[in-house]
């Protein structure tokens, strides 16, 4: 089983959940160890992410934790089974881990939610918006590294086009609308683009208007990830050295409660793109 020098969100989380299973067993290192027949630090490094781990010693290891939710152990199973090269590898050695990580996660959704307050959400940005984006950003990026992000936010647009394409919901700040990244020009067909894209079946957008007042969360951006089973739920956040990964239960519970606040307070669809569509004829 070879090693990584630096896992991936996927594969750190798939740890975890091995660790959280065996410290909830009362199950030692040691043991967990004897039961796969190799050294302990082995299965320290499975747990760090920093060494693969079969399907097979993941079920060995599962069906000695006591677990008894069969849905959960097999999705972890087919988490460990899952070696498919993704699209964002192409992009390994240009672009940061985390805007990787955020690829594949948001790749091996059941359901996305997100809450912007800045600008557009980014599975629903267009070019020239992204791009006027990522040059605002400080210290200056070059031409080139604005235009790899730029193609890997689009890149990431493909998860709401696959044969199966993931359920997403959008809340978008009012204020985030009325920001002309790019100019008046470039935020009207990013406006356009918005409400188009917010016709298709899979794809609701809602807009929390500024009088809605004081809302959860206004300072930060929030992708919610619905893992193949609830348990396997994870929170991305933006922040200004990258993004922030998080996937502990009382955390979840927070962000769910956030968006249980959205849902009961953001417009409707149909009044979200009128809307939209309404800011757009003041720019």
């Amino acid at each position: 089983m070879p090693t990584r020098r630096t896992p991936t969100e996927r594969q750190k989380r798939l740890g975890a959940e091995l660790r959280k299973l065996r410290l909830a067993a009362e199950v030692s290192t040691d043991c967990a160890a004897g039961l796969l027949g190799m050294d302990r630090t082995r299965i320290s490094n499975m747990e760090s992410g920093t060494r693969t781990i079969s399907p097979e010693r993941v079920q060995t290891l599962t069906s000695n934790y006591a677990c008894s939710d069969t849905a959960y152990i097999d999705a972890l199973v087919a988490m460990a089974g899952d070696r498919q090269r993704g699209w964002w590898e192409e992009y390994r050695g240009t672009l940061s881990q985390g805007l990787l990580d955020i690829a594949e996660l948001e790749w091996h959704s059941k359901r996305l939610l997100t809450v912007q307050t800045a600008h557009v959400p980014g599975l629903l940005q267009t070019e020239d918006y992204a791009r006027a984006v990522f040059g605002a950003v400080l210290p200056p990026l070059s031409r080139l590294e604005v235009e790899l992000r730029v193609n890997h936010r689009i890149g990431r647009q493909r998860v709401l086009d696959k044969e199966i394409a993931r359920p997403y919901v959008g809340y978008v700040h009012e204020a985030a609308l009325r920001m002309q990244f790019g100019g008046r020009k470039v935020t009207q067909a990013q406006l356009d683009h918005l409400c188009a894209q917010s016709e298709r079946k899979h794809i609701t957008v809602r807009v929390i208007p500024v009088d809605c007042g004081a809302f959860p969360g206004a300072g930060h951006a929030l992708l919610y990830a619905e893992g193949v089973v609830p348990r396997l739920d994870t929170v991305q956040l933006d922040s200004a050295h990258g993004p922030e990964f998080t996937h502990a239960e009382a955390q979840l519970a927070k962000y769910r409660a956030h968006l249980d606040w959205m849902a009961e307070n953001a417009l409707a669809p149909e009044k979200s793109r009128e809307f939209i569509h309404a800011i757009t004829r003041q720019l």
